[in-house]
C-alpha cells in the first residue's frame, strides 16, 4: 500500500501573478519557480543523506517560500513539518515527513503543470 498525496493548490495566487505581471511574465516566474522547487527537492533529499541539518533547514525554508509564491500550499506546509522534525531532532519523523515531502512535491509540480489556466 503506497501513500498518495492530494496537494492543496491556491489557483488565486497564479491569477494574482498573472494580473500583476501579465501572462507571459507570470509564466516565466512560475516556470523558474517550478524549476527551482524541483532542484531544492533534490537538494533536500541529498542533504537528508549526508548534509548538515542547518543547511537542510535553510533549503526547506526557501522551498516553502517559493511554493507559497506560486500557490503550492501543501508543499509549503510539509516543508515546515520537516523543519519542525529537524528542530526537535526526531529522525524517525523526519524520515517519514521527507518521504511525504517528495510525494507532495512531485504531485504539486505535476498538478501546477496541468492547470488549464496556465498554458506553456
Amino acid at each position: 500500500m503506497s501513500p498518495v498525496e492530494y496537494p492543496d493548490m491556491d489557483p488565486a495566487q497564479i491569477r494574482t501573478l498573472c494580473a500583476d505581471l501579465g501572462l507571459h511574465q507570470a509564466e516565466d516566474v512560475i516556470c523558474r519557480a517550478m524549476e527551482e522547487l524541483a532542484q531544492k527537492l533534490c537538494q533536500v533529499q541529498d542533504m537528508a543523506i549526508s548534509g548538515p541539518r542547518q543547511d537542510m533547514h535553510k533549503t526547506l525554508r526557501s522551498l516553502s517560500a517559493i511554493a507559497l509564491q506560486i500557490g503550492m500550499t501543501s508543499l509549503s506546509r510539509v516543508a515546515h513539518d520537516v523543519m519542525t522534525c529537524i528542530e526537535f531532532g526526531d529522525i524517525v519523523a523526519e524520515s517519514a515527513t521527507l518521504a511525504r515531502l517528495a510525494r507532495t512535491g512531485e504531485r504539486s509540480l505535476t498538478q501546477l503543470w496541468d492547470i488549464n489556466e496556465f498554458s506553456i
